[in-house]
């Protein structure tokens, strides 16, 4: 491993500055993929910036309806949180799903959000995949299990992030700081996949990182988060889908759903949510046409052999389960 510069700045400012002071200078936050990531060689800082003791990023606000979480935040404050529990299920089950407790207990939102891919060819020092600068993508006729079934364009990676999946259900939005100060978009803008840009997965540009992450819920709302992973002890998800509804008057007037496990972003069914706005939720449990287009709503799916092809029924067989689940919870 190289050696390199590390600072603990305190304010958001220091920490921008420190970030565009080296070409090659990282964001630390929980540091449970950037270590792995420099012993497997696959980056090399000259400077590590860590977010540890800037001012206000551990701290969970709650206004009202709305809650505002530093990026600094530890999976395990997400999953101690009683008020996160009632409020924003999908997210503490999230949470509990990353890893073990010793991982949850330093790992942080802003880096579950923010870390890299596990692909097994990107991860390898024996392949220049195209992600790493290369001119191929190994998975394409080689060992895909565990890649891409949508969405993929290039490179077939599957996004990592649990808490990613679960936020874009919530309809999250984003608070970053940067040389430039802050700036705020919705999750669905936040996430790139590699028809867009090859080499990241966000939209983080040089001297930016996560800030915070707000979220809101109404006064009728539920939400859960369902995995599949090979190992039940601790892995990333083969498959795993979000669904988050809220209730005006006996109707549906939010609802968010996404998939994990499948695609290089969190992947959004929009044309499921809008199916169910203004839908009475009564209605909608027993709604054959409704758990039809579920049973549709990957159509576009192209698993890249039969090695991956089980991604689709797996998938489907859980956002039926997390749908029913939160219908059960509102009618």
């Amino acid at each position: 491993m190289d050696s390199f510069e590390y600072h603990r700045p305190s304010t958001q400012k220091q920490a921008s500055l420190l970030l565009t002071s080296s070409p090659r200078a990282h964001v630390v936050s929980g540091n449970t993929d950037l270590l792995g990531e420099m012993k497997q060689g696959l980056v090399h800082p000259e400077s590590l910036v860590s977010l540890a003791d800037v001012e206000g990023m551990k701290v969970l606000h709650i206004y009202g309806n709305e809650s505002n979480l530093g990026s600094m935040v530890t999976l395990s404050d997400i999953v101690d949180s009683k008020y996160l529990r009632v409020n924003f299920p999908a997210l503490v089950e999230a949470a509990a799903s990353v890893a073990t407790p010793q991982i949850r207990s330093i790992g942080t939102l802003g880096g579950n959000l923010c870390q890299r891919p596990r692909c097994w060819y990107y991860r390898s020092p024996l392949f220049d995949c195209l992600k790493k600068g290369g001119n191929k993508c190994f998975a394409v006729g080689g060992l895909d299990k565990y890649h891409s079934i949508i969405g993929g364009e290039k490179c077939w990676i599957v996004h990592p992030s649990d808490i990613a999946v679960a936020l874009t259900a919530l309809d999250a939005k984003v608070k970053i700081f940067g040389p430039s100060g802050y700036k705020n978009m919705k999750i669905d803008d936040f996430f790139v996949g590699p028809g867009i840009d090859i080499h990241n997965e966000n939209v983080l540009k040089e001297g930016e990182f996560v800030s915070s992450i707000e979220i809101s819920c109404d006064d009728k709302s539920s939400s859960t988060f369902l995995k599949f992973k090979e190992r039940q002890s601790m892995d990333f998800a083969l498959a795993s889908a979000a669904v988050s509804i809220s209730l005006a008057e006996g109707k549906i007037h939010r609802a968010g759903v996404a998939l994990g496990g499948i695609a290089p972003i969190p992947w959004r069914l929009q044309e499921i949510e809008k199916y169910m706005m203004g839908i009475p939720i009564d209605d909608l449990r027993y709604s054959d046409e409704f758990f039809a287009k579920v049973e549709s709503s990957l159509g576009d799916a192209k698993p890249m052999s039969e090695n991956n092809a089980y991604k689709i029924d797996l998938a489907i067989s859980h956002l039926k389960r997390a749908l029913d689940k939160v219908i059960q919870d509102l009618c």
